[in-house]
């Protein structure tokens, strides 16, 4: 907790100071009213006092009460602005954070759980300092003054309320040691409960497909049923410091007057204004002393969930990220060259590499296109280019340069890339394909025009009702995954790269769009070098180089006919898609 309040810039400390002294200040009022309380009942028993007298206490404590109330308005106030803005501090640099993350860290997390952390974890954080600054330093102050101003009044009053406050001590204690575990297991819970509701959100249609409503239900059910039954035994628990509170509240209270009763009837009659005085004096004292423990007490219930989510956040701060930005920014005397040396790569928690000893070099304006069986690693590999992950063993060059030197934005700025699952992002047609910075000029209207007609995405576009200004909703729930595609395409294409990674991006599109888009796209970027993942022999029949994968190992590099030729495991999976006939006349 400590080191992420370390997050509060110099802005927030001198807030926090000057909210200390508001409540010093508070706490000074409140303090002062039984001491004018006490006057009055002097005054009350004393022949001969005159009512302006009275009044005049009475003035005064009606004068605390206000400035004690603007006093705790300030504080509030101040309180609000410092957690407000913290959060949204912490909130940026968990969000930046997450953003260096390469895709080792991202799984290691998992999506619901930063979310989780972004969110909730640091919404408790903020309850935390809001009504820290305002209970937290209060209280304790409250306490010392107010227990200096009784110490001395009686010896039997002193010890009685020491005795509630040990009660109270020992009650938060163990709810404490208690309910710290458990909530950390709540925020966890938390995270499954997020991961669920994603996932049914997500798969919606599957759902309901296969009829698996039932299914999805009995899992929520079933993490949310553990989170609500952790969250009641919580505040069941901290239900029982209530109680406790009100009786030992109640029971100072009586103890005060029983011991001033005796302490009374066995004084002289001068000594009884005095002790009947210290008693009123002694009582709302008490009170104050008390009150502090419970404004503690209401700390502690928030504490331990706040502990927890501080954590959380400090792990997600605190991660090594794997990829690391390097220095160099600067030309290059390649251009669009791209080599493998003897890479071999396996994810940070494998103990087998998926990747063995893959070298090739492809050169500018060449096409490499990369073909095997499932889980033959194909998709890593090419993930291996724009740094998605770093390779285990090896270099990857790009330009003449290994990647692992580059800044992150400039080898980004060379790369047009295209995943294997479109992603879409709320706004208009216009804004998803000119999405980005490429580090040069921004895409004008023509441009984006361009690049969706070469994506052979103009004709679907053409046709709805605000063109090129269409919406496009949230993940591109409105289109096609064959639309979804080619605007996936056209982004890449506006960008003007060296480098193009297409990754397995054709395989929604039927044979015909296929190939015109392929030969659109090979005559508008034949100057650029050209990454290509495919499951179909015929997206990859004319490229320069095709890299055959097989269980991680390349087993053949070579044109179409080539393969044919020296390849058993390429001619395989071309003879299990064309015939004979249809390979040898490609």
């Amino acid at each position: 907790m400590f080191k992420l309040l370390k997050q509060l810039n110099s802005k927030n400390i001198f807030l926090v100071m000057v909210c200390i002294v508001f409540i010093i200040f508070q706490v000074y009022l409140d303090l002062k009213l039984p001491d004018y309380m006490s006057a009055i009942t002097r005054l009350i028993q004393t022949e001969g006092s005159q009512m302006t007298a009275i009044l005049k206490q009475g003035i005064f404590m009606v004068g605390c009460a206000l400035g004690s109330l603007i006093s705790a308005i300030c504080t509030g106030y101040l309180a609000s602005n410092i957690s407000s803005s913290f959060s949204r501090n912490v909130r940026n640099q968990i969000f930046d954070k997450v953003e260096n993350f390469g895709m080792a860290e991202i799984k290691k997390f998992s999506t619901s759980s930063l979310i989780t952390r972004t969110t909730n974890d640091v919404t408790q954080v903020e309850m935390l300092i809001g009504m820290g600054l305002q209970l937290l330093i209060k209280a304790p102050i409250m306490a010392v003054w107010a227990v200096v101003k009784i110490v001395d009044k009686s010896f039997e009053w002193s010890m009685l309320t020491a005795v509630g406050v040990v009660i109270l001590l020992i009650t938060v204690g163990i709810l404490i040691f208690i309910v710290l575990p458990r909530f950390a297991k709540v925020q966890k819970l938390i995270d499954k409960v997020n991961s669920v509701t994603r996932e049914n959100l997500t798969g919606i249609r599957v759902i309901r497909a296969f009829n698996a409503e039932s299914y999805q239900q009995n899992r929520f059910e079933e993490v949310n049923n553990e989170l609500t039954a952790t969250q009641l035994f919580n505040q069941r628990c901290f239900a029982i410091l209530h109680p406790i509170m009100n009786f030992v509240m109640h029971f100072l209270t009586l103890g005060i007057y029983f011991i001033g009763a005796i302490l009374i009837s066995n004084a002289g009659m001068v000594e009884k204004i005095n002790l009947f005085s210290n008693m009123v004096v002694f009582s709302s004292y008490g009170m104050q002393v008390i009150m502090s423990f419970l404004m503690l007490a209401m700390i502690f219930m928030i504490w331990p969930r706040a502990q927890v989510s501080a954590r959380r956040i400090n792990e997600v701060l605190d991660e090594l990220v794997s990829v690391v930005d390097g220095k160099f920014n600067g030309k290059t005397l390649e251009t669009g060259t791209i080599e493998f040396k003897n890479v071999s790569f396996k994810y940070p928690d494998a103990d087998e590499y998926l990747l063995k000893n893959i070298s090739f070099k492809v050169n500018k304006g060449e096409t490499i296109a990369f073909i095997g069986s499932t889980g033959s690693g194909k998709s890593t590999l090419i993930n291996l280019v724009p740094r998605f992950y770093d390779v285990t063993e090896g270099e990857v060059l790009v330009d003449g340069i290994n990647v692992k030197d580059y800044q992150l934005e400039a080898l980004n700025n060379k790369i047009g890339y295209v995943p294997q699952k479109a992603v879409m992002f709320t706004g208009t047609i216009k804004e998803n394909v000119a999405y980005g910075d490429n580090g040069r000029k921004k895409p004008t209207e023509e441009d984006i025009k361009m690049a969706i007609k070469v994506a052979q995405g103009n004709d679907f576009v053409e046709k709805m009702e605000d063109k090129y200004e269409s919406r496009i909703a949230r993940g591109g729930t409105n289109v096609s995954g064959g639309q979804k595609q080619r605007l996936a395409i056209a982004r890449a294409i506006v960008r003007n790269p060296e480098i193009y990674i297409f990754d397995d991006s054709f395989s929604a599109l039927d044979y015909k769009t296929d190939a015109t888009l392929r030969k659109k796209l090979k005559k508008y970027t034949k100057d650029a070098t050209s990454l290509i993942v495919a499951q179909r022999i015929g997206t990859i029949i004319n490229a320069d180089k095709i890299v055959v994968l097989d269980k991680g190992e390349c087993v053949g590099i070579g044109n179409h006919k080539q393969l044919l030729k020296k390849c058993e495991v390429y001619k395989e999976i071309a003879l299990s898609q064309l015939s004979k006939e249809e390979l040898e006349d490609a």
